[in-house]
């Protein structure tokens, strides 16, 4: 991570700039901060999110007027996103610190944690490839909370913290190029990191995706020179402790050109991210021990390039997934669904609790809902629901989609189990959902389609230009606070969504 944090009770005597949030309407946070309306009215402040006015405190620091939008429901998220704002503010700053003063509406643990997680996303900076120093950025934000609220802030300074640094991994992962994060290579980072976090960790190459019938990776990696792999991580809460499982599976397209379904130029440009389900996955497996996160976490992620090698697959081929089922490709570019399925049908083997995919999986998703908000779909209400509500708390959108069974027709054969593809130009994220649920059995099981806000354009908030990361702040919170989905004295979910 590029900037310090921490907590204190009074404002620091290095600070260079102090933040004030104000509400909209102009209406400061902490009534004991005195502020100037006419003065902020003349500078086009008005307290809106995202607003920022920065004056001459006077005292030799700069004091950076901070807008929080309107009181009211959402602002654990709009409090994230000022900080993020009140960072960018400052960037040349060697120290500057947040007052949350009196702020009400948040408790004083949350409020620290979204405030480290918006300040870590927005001085977030990938510069591995650059030969220039990057320009100067902020090096230390103190968020100032009142003495009697000092242990709380400092608690969710700690969560911020690691959920920050397993946003930074993921981040870091997916904007790699792909000629160096190669799915060899993305699986010696797993490993370590595995090791680090004291986990256990295993790494299939492709003997041994072979021998256990990962018949979708393999088809997906036929055309490319670099071999695929399969990385399995898993975390234990505590020794001899009867726990519910939960599996995470990620898709890891290192990089996706299509395969011989060629995607045009400009559409392979941003393919390095086609990984970015994997990665989150990867990095949030990492921070269950430091959440302590007290559920069994299993991750899988699928890792291969999709190429139009000579030995690539062909539109009309046939393959075997892992649980059996036969799929034509029709569409050798709609090859995440095809390595999820054997690794959703994997996860189905182990009976767990729930099984959660992440992937940028559709195109469709994106020009439903843009690149603001995933797509959820899911086969158990309550599983959907939880993941829902994690999401509003993580500041992550999620829409939730239907399955439809009336589309289930779309994936029908002429000559295998079903096909990779539906009718071109009708309900494909929908059609995507159906196919993936076709290998999960009867497990409670739920899907991100993150194809959208997997990457920004341009920076905005906690948000950087590139990769954003993003699910890793809604599976930690999910995770961190997990409940049952199954009744595991018989086994069955809660109703079937369709």
């Amino acid at each position: 991570m590029n900037v310090r944090l921490s907590c204190a009770p009074s404002l620091p005597d290095d600070a260079d700039a102090v933040g004030v949030l104000v509400f909209e309407g102009l209406e400061p946070a902490d009534p004991a901060y005195p502020i100037d309306p006419q003065a902020l009215t003349r500078r086009r402040f008005a307290g809106k999110l995202g607003d920022i006015a920065v004056t001459d405190g006077g005292d030799g620091r700069f004091v950076a007027f901070v807008g929080l939008g309107s009181r009211g429901d959402g602002l654990e998220s709009r409090l994230r996103q000022a900080a993020a704002a009140f960072a960018r503010s400052v960037p040349g700053c060697r120290t500057a610190a947040l007052d949350l003063g009196a702020l009400s509406g948040v408790p004083p643990r949350r409020a620290a944690q979204v405030v480290v997680e918006g300040v870590v996303g927005a001085t977030y900076r990938f510069s591995a490839y650059r030969r220039e120093d990057p320009p100067p950025s902020l090096g230390h934000v103190a968020i100032v909370v009142p003495d009697a609220d000092l242990a709380e802030a400092l608690a969710g300074l700690e969560v911020g913290l690691v959920i920050g640094e397993a946003m930074t991994l993921a981040r870091d992962l997916s904007n790699t190029p792909a000629g160096d994060l190669t799915p060899a290579r993305l699986g010696e980072i797993a490993l370590q990191m595995a090791a680090r976090r004291g986990l256990e960790a295993s790494v299939l190459d492709e003997e041994q995706i072979s021998s256990e019938r990962l018949g979708g990776v393999l088809a997906v990696a036929r055309g490319s020179a670099e071999p695929p792999r399969f990385v399995r991580i898993s975390y234990e809460p505590g020794e001899g402790t009867e726990v519910p499982t939960v599996i995470l599976v990620g898709k890891g397209i290192t990089f996706d050109s299509g395969g011989l379904s060629l995607k045009t130029g400009e559409a392979m440009m941003t393919m390095k991210t086609d990984m970015s389900g994997a990665a989150a996955v990867i990095a949030v497996l990492g921070a269950c021990r430091a959440l302590g996160v007290k559920v069994k976490v299993v991750g899988l992620a699928p890792l291969t390039e999709n190429m139009p090698g000579g030995r690539a697959q062909k539109p009309g081929d046939v393959l075997v997934a892992r649980n059996g089922k036969t799929i034509e490709v029709l569409n050798t570019d709609a090859e995440g669904r095809l390595v999820l399925a054997d690794a959703l049908s994997l996860a189905a083997e182990e009976d767990p609790d729930a099984i959660i995919d992440v992937a940028t999986l559709t195109g469709a998703c994106v020009v439903a809902l843009g690149r603001k908000m995933a797509g959820l779909m899911g086969n158990d209400s309550r599983l959907v629901a939880a993941l829902k509500r994690a999401s509003a708390a993580a500041g992550e959108p999620l829409w939730p989609l239907p399955l439809p069974e009336v589309y289930r027709s779309d994936i029908e054969s002429e000559v295998a189990d079903m096909k990779n593809i539906g009718s071109p130009g009708n309900a494909g994220s929908l059609v995507a959902g159906l196919f993936l649920k076709e290998f999960v059995g009867d497990r409670p099981w739920a899907h991100l389609d993150i194809a959208g806000p997997s990457r920004s354009e341009q920076d905005s908030f906690e948000l950087r230009k590139g990769s954003t990361g993003f699910s890793v702040r809604t599976l930690c919170e999910l995770l961190a606070g997990y409940e049952p989905i199954r009744d595991r004295a018989d086994g069955r979910a809660d109703e079937i969504i369709s």
